[in-house]
């Protein structure tokens, strides 16, 4: 693909740029460990009114982490809610270390999604990403006959041990398939995104670059759109910070920083926990009546609600 000139991210910034936002959405529980279905429809709703697209069984949501059954019962709730509106779902396959890649399971996670009329993301497994790299990319291609657009997802192991950041070159084979229409990048390393946003332009600029990295949310200054797991605790509030870029309103910064300060909050070791801070926020919002996780996901101690609370009072919310 040849040598990238030298990134300069100061000459990236795109001023004035409508961003595309996809949210992962959180999947809310009671306190008897059963899905809070009216709170994960409403909160469906409430992302798409806001002007982001919802995501769900991503990571936000618990999808390496719920039965198949659950997972359908996701995507046929989402599909209920959203009444025809667009949603993006994460394609997951279960395995472990030194499995084989499991193609055809793969493909029907991709058709019970697109039969739903959601979007696939592909998750990552540990036999998709012990691939060798001509066969991985292979593995997309093939991935992609099955559906009219699918989002690649490049995950950092700090998330999930089937995690892997791909080679730039690898990257870059990704970006040429016409129907990968994005990817998720998900390293927390600006330098590795800013090096994929100067690919991204030198070969398709309409591909997405969806920035997963919820401690650089201005990653959308230099070119990238996102698919977040921070922008569930406030799609109204990141669809407000997009709208002042577009319009070159300057309290942009303000609204970015202090968003950033939640997730700095929110995404620090273990980083699994982020979900539980999540539920927390939202609950103080209002939104959800329990902020009980998945019972095998991580939680946040209790003197972290005071912190949230602060932070909630920052945006101008009025928590009790």
């Amino acid at each position: 693909m040849g040598t990238l000139p030298a990134i300069d991210p100061f000459k990236m910034i795109r001023t004035k740029r409508k961003i595309t936002g996809i949210s992962a959405i959180l999947l809310p529980f009671t306190e008897s460990g059963d899905i809070d279905w009216s709170g994960f429809r409403a909160h469906c709703v409430r992302t798409a009114d806001a002007g982001l697209t919802p995501a769900v069984n991503m990571d936000t949501g618990f999808g390496n982490l719920l039965a198949p059954e659950q997972k359908l019962a996701v995507l046929d709730a989402t599909r209920s809610a959203l009444g025809g509106r667009a949603f993006t779902a994460g394609a997951f396959v279960s395995d472990s270390p030194g499995s084989k890649f499991n193609l055809d399971a793969y493909r029907r996670a991709v058709a019970e999604i697109v039969a739903r009329g959601g979007t696939p993301v592909i998750f990552q497994s540990f036999g998709l990403t012990e691939l060798p790299d001509a066969e991985l990319v292979a593995a997309y291609e093939a991935l992609g006959r099955d559906c009219d657009s699918f989002i690649a997802f490049e995950l950092g192991r700090m998330f999930a041990p089937f995690g892997k950041i791909y080679e730039l070159g690898v990257f870059g084979e990704l970006v040429r398939l016409k129907r990968c229409l994005g990817a998720k990048h998900s390293s927390l390393r600006r330098e590795l995104e800013w090096q994929r946003l100067v690919l991204r332009d030198a070969v398709r600029p309409e591909f997405k670059v969806f920035t997963g990295n919820d401690l650089g949310i201005d990653m959308v200054m230099y070119g990238s759109d996102y698919l977040l797991g921070l922008s569930t605790f406030a799609p109204d509030l990141f669809a407000r910070r997009d709208s002042y870029w577009l319009a070159g309103d300057t309290r942009f910064f303000e609204l970015n920083d202090v968003l950033q300060y939640l997730g700095f909050l929110a995404f620090r070791e273990p980083v699994p926990a982020y979900k539980h801070t999540a539920a927390m926020f939202l609950k103080l919002r209002g939104w959800i009546e329990c902020d009980s996780t998945h019972p095998r996901s991580p939680t946040r101690p209790e003197s972290d609600r005071e912190l949230l609370r602060g932070i909630a009072r920052q945006l101008g919310l009025s928590p009790p």
